[in-house]
């Protein structure tokens, strides 16, 4: 089988079967639809629910891109300070493992508090700060894994250190900063949902969690397994946006997506 079609046809094949045995466990055990829906009750929610739901989604995937995009700026340029000074990374770089570290349900009220009335910029920062670790982490590495012997040459023909950055060690982080990069999607959409959770906004501008919430509380299952299904199909879709554009920077020179020798 062609590698293409068996990476395409694999995981289809594995969700079909996932959607089969729930079908046929609602079906066997007689579930009722508020304990657990059908499949094909969840698909007739989405479509007859599915403008509401993707206006919420619009929401939230708002926050999530303006995250992700404050984590890649902020992150990428601290990473390239902590390069260009040891007594600043070991200053500063455990602060961001404490940011990481902190559950953001814990830190998620206080921000909204302090922020007051400005509901998006608050749930921006709580996003940002769940997104924001694995860039300055695999970036700081890929920065420093810069081959020494070529790191000596560059010193041996006096190259400045902004040289050095931009023709070595930017280049040899770019694999390193396009994983955190995708780690880092998943998880602004992540931050994103958890943020709408604790602020539990409401109104007509309001996120899938919120949504999420309101089908909660009443029951409404169908509704719930719905907006959890866009959920997951929008981390999938960003992930996969992310993984095409790290194929398209570096798939003409890294060994790592290079194909194999015969």
């Amino acid at each position: 089988m062609n590698a293409r079609v068996a990476r395409i046809a694999a995981p289809l094949a594995v969700g079909l079967l996932f959607v089969l045995g729930w079908d046929l466990l609602v079906r066997l055990e007689r579930m009722p639809s508020y304990v657990l829906p059908g499949p094909l009750l969840v698909a007739e929610t989405l479509w007859r629910d599915g403008p509401s739901l993707l206006g919420s989604l619009l929401v939230t995937l708002r926050i999530t891109l303006a995250a992700l995009a404050a984590a890649v700026v902020l992150g990428g340029a601290l990473a390239i300070l902590f390069t260009q000074s040891r007594l600043l990374e070991l200053s500063l770089f455990p602060y961001a493992v404490i940011l990481q570290v902190t559950p953001i349900v814990a830190i998620a009220p206080l921000i909204i508090i302090w922020l007051k009335d400005r509901v998006f910029l608050s749930l921006l920062v709580c996003a940002w700060i769940v997104a924001f670790f694995p860039i300055v982490a695999n970036t700081s590495l890929g920065l420093n894994s810069a081959d020494r012997n070529l790191v000596d040459l560059f010193r041996l023909y006096g190259a400045s250190r902004w040289q050095m950055l931009r023709y070595l060690r930017l280049p040899t982080a770019l694999p390193y900063f396009l994983t955190g990069l995708r780690i880092s999607g998943g998880l602004a959409l992540i931050g994103a949902v958890v943020a709408e959770f604790v602020a539990g906004t409401g109104g007509t501008d309001t996120g899938l969690a919120s949504r999420i919430l309101e089908a909660g509380y009443r029951l409404q299952m169908p509704r719930l397994f719905a907006a959890l299904l866009l959920l997951a199909a929008t981390g999938i879709a960003i992930f996969a946006v992310l993984s095409w554009l790290s194929q398209r920077l570096i798939s003409h020179w890294h060994e790592s997506v290079l194909p194999p020798e015969e």
